[in-house]
């Protein structure tokens, strides 16, 4: 992984590669469509479910009012989809265990 201990899509790519022994492409072009799957699903509003790993789901949120923070002042919160994810149970105790070295 990088230095900055950000894992990117470069990483994921190189770690394809190195584990499944294809080429540098073509483990770019695996990558890169199933993130592309993922998005188009998350596009339809389809639950993205990857076990062991979590659940994607697009949320619908109505509009309210708000306020602006640095006036105080009312202010309207359109109507919105966002997405949501929620990390399975056994991520959640992976990264509970997991030891971070300084």
């Amino acid at each position: 992984m990088s230095v900055s201990q950000t894992l990117t899509r470069a990483d994921l790519c190189e770690a394809v590669h190195e584990e499944v022994g294809l080429s540098r492409q073509e483990c770019s072009g695996m990558v890169e469509r199933t993130l592309e799957l993922i998005v188009e699903s998350l596009e339809r509003s389809e639950t993205v479910k990857l076990s062991g790993f979590g659940v994607f789901q697009v949320r619908e949120k109505r509009a309210r009012m708000g306020r602006n923070p640095k006036t105080g002042e009312p202010a309207a919160i359109n109507p919105r989809r966002v997405i949501s994810f929620r990390a399975s149970q056994i991520m959640k105790g992976r990264v509970h265990d997991a030891v971070v070295e300084t």
